[in-house]
């Protein structure tokens, strides 16, 4: 299928490869350097990355994994002045908002988020309808149960085909609300409910969901697939993410949502170049004729 590569805030994702910067308001995001609690805090890294080179920043209030409750005001607390505040200050700037619930997201997109990061499938039964009414772009992820939530060990017959169905029922789910299809971003959900070799299977076969035709979102850095693979602690996974990034975009992802910012807008550079998506910043080497003597 020949995949529809418009992005939010017109973003150009057929020639170039938008990254994504993290910025966590909580105190239990699973990687520190993503946690920036205080607003001034969280807005000046938002905007520090955007000046590394970040297309997009992606705003979170309540971590996947499991840990304690946080009310749903309370995390419109802490993720709506922070879209405010970039809305405001970088409209060219995508912002999104990573979130599982309804209300959340129909504040967040009041507020100038113009996507909502769903990484619970749309398990909030309201989603759909507040992102199509919100006008927003979604991004639908594969996960299984409850965000926040202890689960069993994770099981797949066949893990790609069965995070390649579960997304085409999204898609289905999301498009009977009325979202357009030109608004859906898809992400498989690295390590979401899933162990080391789930995780390296989707993106030794990332093409196979690239396949769905729509913009694809990876969520690789610093996961614990990385950490698993190569020996290495939190703090000590940029190399393997970057591998792993660069595998997926080689593979047809286009959105790729990472932490180190700087290093990554390199790679994804270096990515585009390989692709023939963009070109050199400068060409030197050996394009001066060689006299004759």
């Amino acid at each position: 299928m020949e995949p529809d590569h418009g992005g939010p805030r017109g973003l150009d994702l057929r020639n170039r490869v938008a990254v994504m910067a993290v910025v966590n308001r909580t105190p239990d995001s699973f990687y520190e350097g993503a946690r920036t609690v205080g607003l001034e805090q969280a807005v000046t890294s938002a905007l520090q990355a955007a000046d590394l080179g970040a297309d997009w920043v992606d705003v979170g209030g309540v971590p996947f994994g499991r840990g304690p409750d946080v009310t749903t005001t309370e995390e419109i607390d802490r993720v709506v002045p922070v879209v405010e505040r970039l809305a405001e200050a970088r409209p060219e700037l995508v912002v999104s908002v990573d979130t599982y619930r309804a209300e959340v997201a129909r504040a967040a997109i009041t507020a100038g988020a113009s996507v909502v990061n769903d990484t619970s499938g749309l398990a909030d039964p309201d989603m759909a309808q507040v992102v199509a009414d919100g006008g927003a772009h979604v991004i639908l992820c594969h996960s299984a149960g409850r965000p926040r939530q202890e689960k069993p060990a994770a099981h797949y017959e066949d893990v790609v085909a069965e995070v390649r169905e579960s997304l085409l029922a999204q898609i289905a789910s999301a498009q009977e609300a009325g979202v357009p299809r030109e608004r859906i971003i898809i992400d498989p959900g690295h390590d979401l409910d899933k162990n080391t070799l789930h995780s390296l299977e989707l993106t030794r076969r990332l093409g196979e969901i690239a396949e769905i035709g729509l913009p694809l979102l990876v969520a690789v850095s610093n996961k614990d697939f990385i950490g698993e693979s190569i020996d290495r602690p939190q703090g000590e996974r940029l190399a393997g993410s970057l591998a792993a990034m660069t595998a997926c975009i080689l593979a047809g992802a286009r959105i790729v949502r990472m932490h180190d910012i700087a290093a990554t807008v390199d790679a994804v550079r270096m990515s585009e170049a390989i692709l023939g998506l963009r070109e050199p910043a400068r060409l030197e080497h050996n394009m001066h004729p060689t006299h004759n003597v």
